[in-house]
C-alpha cells in the first residue's frame, strides 16, 4: 500500500468516528456489530475500522481471519436483508487493521437481530448507531420504491407546511396536537412530505422532530 493512502487512514483515525466511521478494537458480539454495519447500510455507507479502540489508538487485530469471521456471520445470520461486506486488510506502524466497508444499501430498511431475538432498525446519527422510528422506517421502505411521489395538497399539509414557514421544528406529538390528529395519520403525512423532499427528518438518542427543507 502506497504512502499517501495509509498517511489518509492515520487522517480519518486521527478525526475520529463520524457518520461514516466506526473504530472496535475487536468484535465480541454479533448482536453489537450487525447494529453497526445495519446502520451504515441505511445511511449512506460507512467503514469500520476493526483494531482501532474508541479513542483512535492502533492496537491491530490479533486475527484477522477471527475478526472476518465475526462480521461474515453477523452479515448473514444477525442482518436481513444480509449484507455483503468488503474487506480490506491495512498494515499501519507494522499492526494490521481490518476495513470492513458497508456499502448503502437499495434494500433498505436493514433489520439487526437483537439481544432479545427481535428485528430492529438503526440508522447512523453522527458517531451512534441509533434505533429509528417508525416514520423513519416508513421513509426508508419507501424511497427507493416510488420514483415521484404525487400528494394532493390538503389543508392539514398546507398547515404543516405553513407552520414550519414560521416556526424552526416541530414534533410529531405536537402535530398531532395542532391538527388533532390521530399519531397514525400525522406519521402518514410526515411520511410523505418527507418523501416529496418538503420536509426533513432529524433524529437523535433523544427526540425525533422535523423541519422544512
Amino acid at each position: 500500500m502506497n504512502r499517501l493512502k495509509i498517511a489518509q487512514l492515520k487522517m480519518m483515525i486521527l478525526e475520529g468516528e463520524s457518520v461514516s466511521l466506526d473504530f472496535k478494537k475487536t468484535i465480541t458480539s454479533c448482536h453489537k456489530i450487525a447494529k453497526t454495519m445495519v446502520s451504515f447500510a441505511n445511511n449512506k455507507g460507512g467503514k469500520l475500522f476493526i483494531g482501532v479502540a474508541d479513542n483512535g489508538s492502533i492496537s491491530g487485530v490479533k486475527s484477522e481471519d477471527e475478526e472476518r469471521y465475526m462480521i461474515e456471520k453477523a452479515a448473514t445470520f444477525f442482518i436481513k436483508p444480509l449484507l455483503e461486506p468488503i474487506f480490506e486488510e491495512i498494515y499501519i506502524d507494522d499492526k494490521i487493521i481490518l476495513v470492513v466497508d458497508i456499502l448503502q444499501s437499495e434494500q433498505k430498511p436493514h433489520y439487526a437481530l437483537g439481544e432479545d431475538e427481535k428485528w430492529w432498525v438503526y440508522i447512523r446519527v453522527k458517531d451512534k448507531s441509533v434505533l429509528a422510528s417508525k416514520i423513519v422506517v416508513d421513509v426508508l421502505k419507501r424511497e427507493h420504491k416510488e420514483t415521484g411521489v404525487l400528494i394532493e395538497y390538503g389543508s392539514k399539509e398546507k398547515a404543516l407546511l405553513g407552520y414550519l414557514e414560521t416556526n424552526d421544528r416541530i414534533t410529531l406529538k405536537e402535530f398531532c396536537e395542532m391538527l388533532h390528529l390521530s399519531k397514525r395519520r400525522a406519521s402518514k403525512i410526515l411520511v410523505k412530505l418527507i418523501l416529496m423532499g418538503l420536509v426533513r427528518v432529524h433524529t437523535s438518542e433523544k427526540e425525533e422532530f422535523y423541519t422544512a427543507s
